[in-house]
Formats: structure tokens, C-alpha cells, sequence
């Protein structure tokens, strides 16, 4: 077994590598870039993104990019596409070539098959005097020095490369298209991600139990409240309208500060003026609200009816934290 340090040695190495290798495409940018994304943007089909080996597997990874960011595209394996799939390519589609070599056989078959169909090819590749980039309207050139790799063999650096420039095509289409988080929202509707872009604090306070107590309320009839609703916190109402908040922690406060508590109410206890959320805003900015304050709970009230309370572990069960 190799000693950590030179474990780590590799670990960087490979790194470098890489990291230089993407620096190194800013400086091979050009209008093709520019034209290829004007290309995708002024199209009224699909992108339809083809490779194969290691490269088919960056494609598949870019065609999920683009779908997730308002930019409609499906993946064709080469190998494939030779084989009977070439129908998946329609009449407005712009195609997507991917490949280090630009010279595998697949490729050099597909290529022609495109090109009679009419549709429009962009190349990615890291070969200038490949067939592909002489054969795509539009070339991104994707040139490394070296695979990560010792035997400079393994695709490495060169996929790393294929995948950053497609997301700097999905990036520039987006911000092109205008496409937004509350567009993103719908494309992930799943998982805390979406939950971010898309639950409301309506959607959660909904489902929780509405603690309540009256001003004139006894302190045990606030305990038990706060106990039975198991949110650790109270609204006090008056006239049917908030008017204050008891958490445990007042609770606490109370019981060091009084050894008779028997006389007291609500409004004894009580912070007037409690921080609140309207059920329209997004759970994200509660949990933001709830983080500057230091607090734990919210109320959350539409205009001046008391809905319920929303609170922290609701966000943490949501997966939004």
C-alpha cells in the first residue's frame, strides 16, 4: 500500500491536471461557441446529443443538463443511431456530436447520415483535423494536453472538458431564454432542491396543530397548550386577534423568575408584537427569517387571521435544511 502522502500527491496531480485543462478552454473559445449557441437557441426542435464510450456518457450527463434548465434534448447513442435509432433525430433537431478523437467509427458513419437529413451539427471535440470538425457547421474545441491519467489512456481530463463546455452552452441558453428559479422550480418539482424553489409556508402550516390561548388565559392553561400542540410555542389572542407569543422558552423564564405562578396570565408572559410570515412566501425565506431572529418558530398570519405556526423541524422533515 502507498503511503497517505503520496496518495495525496496523485490526488492533486489529477486535479491540477484537470483544473488547468478547463482554464485552458476559455483561451479556445471562439464564434463557434457564439454561433452554436445562437444555433440551439434559434432552433425549433430538440438537441439531440450523440457519443459514444466514455463521451456517450458526458452526453447523457449535458442532455439532462439541458433539460433541467429550459433547453429540450434526448441522447442517441452512436453505436446506436447506426443501428435503427437514427429516427430519434426530427426534421428541426439540431445534433450534438461528442468525441476526443473526432475519428471513431461510429461517428465518421453518423456524420453523413445528419448531414443528408438537413439538420444542423455542432462537434466537440479535442481533434481540429478531425472528420467531425471538419464535417460540424459549428467546432467547440475541447483540446487538452494529457489525460489525468499516467498512460495518458483512460478519458479523464478530455470528458471533464466535454463536460464543462456543455454546461457552458446550457448556461448561456438559460440566461439567454430568461429561464428562472421559479421556471427551474417546475422542472424539479422533487427532492429539497425543488421544495426550496417551490413549498410555501402555507403547504406546511396547513398540517400542523394551531396553538392558541386566550390573554386572560391561567399559566397552566398556556403550559398545556404548548404541551398539547407540541410546537413549543403559543399564539395569544384577544378579540380573536394575536396579540402576543409564549414559547417554552418564557415558560422557563417564568418559572426561575416566580415561585407563585398561580396568579398569572398569558399577558404576563407574553412578547407582544411576535414575528410572523405571511403563508404566501416560500418556506426557504421562513427558515431565513427564523435564522436572522435566532428563532425557532413563526407564526404565520394572512393579513390579520392567525393561521397556525410553522417551525423549524417542519423544514428539517421537509429536507430544506
Amino acid at each position: 500500500m502507498k503511503p497517505v502522502n503520496s496518495i495525496i500527491d496523485i490526488a492533486k496531480q489529477t486535479i491540477e491536471n484537470e483544473s488547468d485543462a478547463i482554464k485552458n478552454l476559455v483561451t479556445l473559445l471562439d464564434s463557434n461557441f457564439e454561433n452554436a449557441v445562437n444555433c440551439i437557441l434559434k432552433s425549433k426542435g430538440r438537441v439531440v446529443i450523440s457519443g459514444v464510450g466514455k463521451s456517450a456518457l458526458i452526453a447523457s450527463k449535458i442532455v439532462a443538463t439541458f433539460n433541467s434548465t429550459g433547453t429540450p434534448a434526448i441522447f442517441m447513442h452512436a453505436a446506436d443511431a447506426i443501428h435503427g435509432d437514427l429516427g430519434t433525430v426530427q426534421k428541426d433537431d439540431v445534433v450534438i456530436c461528442i468525441s476526443k478523437s473526432g475519428n471513431t467509427e461510429e461517428i465518421k458513419m453518423l456524420i453523413p447520415l445528419i448531414k443528408r437529413g438537413g439538420n444542423k451539427l455542432i462537434g466537440i471535440t479535442g481533434t481540429m483535423d478531425s472528420i467531425l470538425s471538419k464535417q460540424s457547421d459549428f467546432t467547440l474545441n475541447t483540446y487538452i494536453k494529457k489525460e489525468a491519467c499516467p498512460n495518458n489512456l483512460a478519458p479523464t481530463t478530455s470528458t471533464t472538458a466535454q463536460l464543462v463546455i456543455g454546461d457552458a452552452l446550457a448556461i448561456c441558453l438559460l440566461k439567454l431564454k430568461g429561464f428562472s428559479s421559479s421556471d427551474f422550480a417546475k422542472y424539479h418539482p422533487g427532492g429539497a432542491l425543488g421544495k426550496k424553489l417551490y413549498l410555501r409556508v402555507a403547504d406546511i402550516v396547513e398540517n400542523n396543530q394551531k396553538p392558541a390561548v386566550l390573554i386572560d388565559s391561567k399559566v397552566k392553561e398556556v403550559i398545556v397548550e404548548i404541551s398539547k400542540k407540541m410546537l413549543g410555542v403559543t399564539a395569544v389572542l384577544e378579540n380573536d386577534q394575536v396579540v402576543g407569543i409564549v414559547t417554552d422558552g418564557d415558560i422557563r423564564r417564568m418559572l426561575n423568575k416566580h415561585e407563585n405562578i398561580g396568579g398569572l396570565t398569558a399577558k404576563d408572559i407574553m412578547t407582544s408584537n411576535p414575528k410572523h410570515v405571511s403563508p404566501n412566501i416560500l418556506a426557504i425565506k421562513a427558515l431565513e427569517i427564523m435564522q436572522e431572529q435566532g428563532i425557532s418558530q413563526l407564526l404565520v398570519l394572512d393579513e390579520n387571521d392567525y393561521l397556525g405556526v410553522i417551525h423549524i423541524h417542519n423544514l428539517i422533515n421537509e429536507g430544506i435544511i
